[in-house]
């Protein structure tokens, strides 16, 4: 078996919003959607500089609901970016809340963490170093990094 591509797909409250914000945070475009009589939107899917992200509107009749914005969190998108300050800042005038603020981290990136106002939370990068793995498992022991 051979694995081919790997999506996220998110569901959320309110897609169309969920689009504004990642056009807006990240010039996602969107490429295509399925909307039911309704009006629910029942897929989505964005382009992010040639990455796909997915999304749909809840359908609790299937089990399929979106994370709690205000409860625990358990997934992480990491997204590379030209500016991870310019674009965390982006995300915070957009509605996202600052989890961490973007700093130089021991794996060769400059990184921080939002959450957006849909539950899902960002860590935010741009490379600044090229580590190789054994330092960055040396530094990594020797980090405040958790």
């Amino acid at each position: 078996m051979t694995v081919h591509e790997l999506f996220a797909y998110l569901c959320v409250h309110d897609a169309q919003a969920a689009v504004d914000h990642y056009r807006e945070v990240f010039g996602a475009s969107e490429t295509f959607r399925l909307v039911e009589p309704g009006g629910r939107i029942g897929h989505v899917e964005l382009s992010l500089a040639g990455t796909t992200l997915m999304m749909c509107e809840e359908f609790p009749e299937f089990g399929i609901t979106r994370p709690d914005p205000a409860g625990p969190t358990f997934l992480t998108l990491h997204v590379h970016v030209d500016d991870a300050d310019a674009t965390i800042q982006r995300a915070l005038d957009h509605g996202a809340t600052l989890v961490m603020a973007p700093k130089d981290m021991f794996y060769g990136e400059r990184s921080g963490v939002v959450r957006d106002p849909f539950g899902y939370r960002w860590n935010i990068g741009h490379s600044i170093e090229e580590v190789a793995p054994p330092e960055m498992q040396r530094r990594y022991g020797n980090s405040d990094a958790l």
